[in-house]
Formats: structure tokens, C-alpha cells, sequence
């Protein structure tokens, strides 16, 4: 029985196919993965970037080709991306991401070769995105974005709520509606008895450090949380030299029971995950976010705002809601490490079985391998 992407070579075209790319980055490996366990030979193209070459072996065996940025990085010209595309003899291009001249170079590739494109956003049209930065996102709109939304064959959103602001960005009702899929679980069911009991009082926070991740709130906030002797925040991330600098000072005037680590990958960052009690997100903008997936497959229960879009959470009893505002955000870390160990213990038990069903690779796999091919064209058979 044949695979249903065997033969196809399926591009998949990035911003950054490194660490730098965050959460798009870890969906993007993840999507490689899928696409070559479905028979298809993923060909990965991005501009290149300081962690490129050191990233490369997320990839596998998959083909990675880096594009020199010509001029702003923000921009991310880079003259010899479509020339590369274009000689890869692809069956299908995917866009990860938008704002940045992979955008353009896409929409080139599908007019020129005529071949089914798709868009994946990220959550790049949600409208706190979308009110950052106006005026280079209303040029990138007039230069090049509204023609490739229109170009594409296909849009895809990761959640219902992105396929509203699809819709409203672009005028298309039509988006495919998948998740990202998690990475596999670290521990199997029959593994999971006591677990609650070698966790230490430890919440973790893990991503880019950003505006839009409130870390600044989630720091107020843990000055103020009820919190059992020896709890701890750590914060693990990554991003502009500001933001971190900001952070740092609101870190050192909380005192001893937070720590920034800084940035953590591999081993180290499921290790993190696996070790805390709680990973929570404050975010005040997501698309899906790839660390809660993760926080889930290490059977770790979460604390994340509505914003996560991640509804599925709450329902099975993963997740608490936290608000936005730090004293809202405080009620919430206490309730989570003053939880007993029976009831903490159910809820990371839920958070394991998201991981291994609804975000399951083989279910989003599947849904993946029913998307590309219900636009790819019929081969003919052979004589």
C-alpha cells in the first residue's frame, strides 16, 4: 500500500530555519517530519541566519537550502530564494509565516510554476500582530501580501479564532483548519503513578522574550502569588537585547526565587519542561503556541491565557485560565502550586492524553496528508 505523499516533494518556506525562528521554527521541523512519514521528501528554504548551519540537523536527512539577506534583515530580501525554489521542481510549496519577502518569493513560485501553494500564518493576522508596525505591514500588504493570499491554493489556519482573522485580513472564508501537532510523550500511561510527587513547587516559562508574552505582568504577579516555601519561577528564552535587558532588571528586584536561564534547546529544554510542576504562557497573542504542546507531551499541565487558543486545554481539565493583568495572573499561580497532589496529578494525566490524541502527530499527519493531497494533481500511472 502506497503512502499517500510518496513521490511528492513538498518545499516548505520559512523566515528562519533555525532557534531564531521560535515557535514557527519547531512547527516547521515538526512539518518536515510529518511530510516525510507520509512518503513525500520535504525541501526546507529560509533565509539564512547566525544559527542556521548549527540548526540544520533538526532537519534530518530532509534538504535545507539558506538564502543570503541582502539589505534589512526585518525585510529579509534575498535574491537567490526564488531561483532556488524554482529549480527544485516542487509539487507544492508551504509558507510558514508571513510579513517578510518568503511571502513575495512564494507568491512568484506559484504564478510562475502554477503548482498548488499554501499559507500558513502562524498567527501573524491576529489583530494585536496586526497593530504593531502598521506602516511596514501596509506596504508588505499593497507589495505583496494581498496578491499572495490571493494567489494561494490553499490557507490554513491552527485554530477556528485564526480562520476569523484569515478571513477578515484577507476576504478568503476558506482556510483548512489544523493544529500543530505535539511532540512525542515522555512518558507512557503506565509511567505516570506518583509522578506529582518527585515535582518540585516549580513553574517554568519557556519561548521568545517578547512584549506579546507579558512577562514583565507574570513577574509582578509572582511578587505577589501565594506560594508554598521553595517554589520557583525560571524563565527560559530568547530575543532582542532590550527586551531581555528589561526583563533581567524586573527579575533581579523579585528576589532569589526567580531565574532567567536564558536560552535552552534539546535535552536541556525537556528536561525543564519535564522537571516543573506548571509551564505557564500569559501571552497577550498567540497563534497556537508550540511550548504548550511541548508542556503536554512532558505530561506537564499549563497556566496560559485564552489568547493560547487552546480551548481544548480547559475542557479536559490541562490547563488554568489565567487573565492578563498581574494581580489575575497572581490568583492563578497560587491556585496552581497550592494544588494537592491528586488533583495535580489528574490534570498532567489530561495533558498527556491531549498530547497523545487530539495533537497526536499520526492524527494531525493524517489530516495533513488529506489537505495536500486533495489539491495536489493525479499522477498518471505508469504503463
Amino acid at each position: 500500500m502506497s503512502l499517500p505523499l510518496e513521490g511528492r516533494r513538498i518545499g516548505l518556506l520559512t523566515a528562519s530555519a533555525s532557534r531564531a525562528g521560535g515557535g514557527v521554527f519547531e512547527a516547521v521541523v515538526a512539518q518536515a517530519e510529518l511530510i516525510n512519514a507520509l512518503g513525500g521528501t520535504a525541501s526546507v528554504f529560509a533565509l539564512d541566519d547566525a544559527d542556521s548551519q548549527r540548526d540544520k540537523v533538526r532537519f534530518g536527512d530532509s534538504e535545507v537550502t539558506h538564502a543570503k539577506v541582502i539589505g534589512p534583515r526585518q525585510i529579509g530580501f534575498a535574491p537567490s530564494l526564488l531561483p532556488s525554489l524554482l529549480a527544485a521542481d516542487l509539487d507544492c510549496l508551504h509558507l510558514h509565516g508571513i510579513w517578510m519577502y518568503p511571502s513575495r518569493a512564494g507568491q512568484l513560485w506559484a504564478k510562475q510554476s502554477g503548482r498548488p501553494y499554501f499559507i500558513s500564518p502562524h498567527g501573524m493576522l491576529d489583530p494585536w500582530i496586526t497593530a504593531r508596525g502598521r506602516w511596514k505591514k501596509a506596504l508588505a500588504r499593497v507589495g505583496y501580501e494581498r496578491s499572495g493570499w490571493a494567489q494561494a491554493t490553499a490557507l490554513h489556519a491552527l485554530t477556528p479564532a485564526e480562520a476569523q482573522d484569515i478571513a477578515r485580513e484577507t476576504g478568503r472564508n476558506d482556510s483548512v483548519v489544523i493544529p500543530n501537532a505535539a511532540p512525542p510523550a515522555q512518558l507512557e500511561l503506565g509511567q505516570m503513578h506518583d509522578v506529582a510527587k518527585v515535582r518540585p513547587p516549580e513553574i517554568v516559562y519557556l519561548g521568545r522574550i517578547h512584549p506579546k508574552k507579558n512577562l514583565l505582568a507574570l513577574v509582578e504577579a509572582w511578587a505577589v502569588a501565594s506560594r508554598p516555601d521553595g517554589a520557583r519561577l525560571r524563565i527560559a528564552g530568547w530575543g532582542d537585547a532590550a527586551d531581555v535587558a528589561t526583563l533581567q532588571q524586573a527579575i533581579a528586584r523579585a528576589g532569589e526565587s526567580v531565574e532567567f536561564l536564558g536560552p535552552v534547546f534539546g535535552d536541556e529544554k525537556t528536561a525543564l519542561l519535564a522537571g516543573a510542576r506548571f509551564m505557564v504562557l500569559p501571552s497577550l497573542s498567540e497563534g497556537l503556541p508550540m511550548a504548550i504542546l511541548e508542556a503536554w507531551a512532558a505530561s506537564t499541565p499549563t497556566i496560559m491565557t485564552g489568547q493560547c487558543n487552546l480551548g481544548e486545554g480547559f475542557a479536559a481539565g490541562a490547563a488554568l485560565e489565567c487573565g492578563y493583568a498581574p494581580a489575575e495572573i497572581a490568583v492563578a499561580l497560587g491556585a496552581a502550586l497550592l494544588l494537592g497532589d491528586a488533583d495535580w496529578q489528574a490534570m498532567s494525566q489530561a495533558a498527556h492524553h491531549l498530547a497523545t490524541t487530539r495533537f497526536s502527530s499520526a492524527e494531525i499527519a493524517a489530516n495533513w496528508g488529506a489537505a495536500y493531497c486533495g489539491h495536489l494533481p493525479t499522477r498518471p500511472k505508469e504503463a
